[in-house]
């Protein structure tokens, strides 16, 4: 079990400072994408969870803490149906999900979705979306 933390403000850390971290953080259920604060001292401390390994994850003895300054966003997207297929957009991305497209943001925000009847096909350029199915074709510029 793992927790990597990007603290949200500007401080060196000590090397002991993990420990401080879990201690505050014990029984806590923690997940991937949130952003926790804990106590210290009186102090609010800001973090963003850059990963929690498994998602979600509660904290306990045996929990690896680690601190990171990277710029690492992760989004974890659930579909009610099978995803198969994920084709890149230059402005997000599309999903398709059996009869189903859905059309995201690079956050993950969803912009467009539509079910089809007879979805046989899909094509993009680089600012549009054709969708084939049944006798005809929908374009759809996101």
């Amino acid at each position: 079990m793992r927790l990597v933390l990007k603290p949200l403000f500007d401080a060196e850390l000590p090397a002991d400072f993990g420990d401080v971290v879990r201690a505050k953080l014990q029984g806590r259920e923690i997940k991937t994408g949130e952003k926790v604060v804990v106590d210290l001292i009186g102090e609010p401390l800001h973090f963003k969870v850059l990963l929690a390994e498994p998602s979600p994850l509660k904290v306990d003895n045996s929990t690896g803490i680690e601190f990171s300054s990277g710029n690492i966003d992760v989004v974890n997207l659930e579909f009610n149906k099978p995803v198969d297929d994920v084709i890149p957009l230059k402005k997000g991305f599309l999903v398709v999900l059996g009869n189903e497209i859905a059309i995201l943001s690079k956050e993950g925000q969803k912009l467009y979705s539509e079910e089809f009847k007879e979805l046989k096909g899909i094509r993009t350029t680089e600012d549009s979306v054709v969708v084939i199915y049944g006798s005809g074709i929908k374009i759809v510029r996101p």
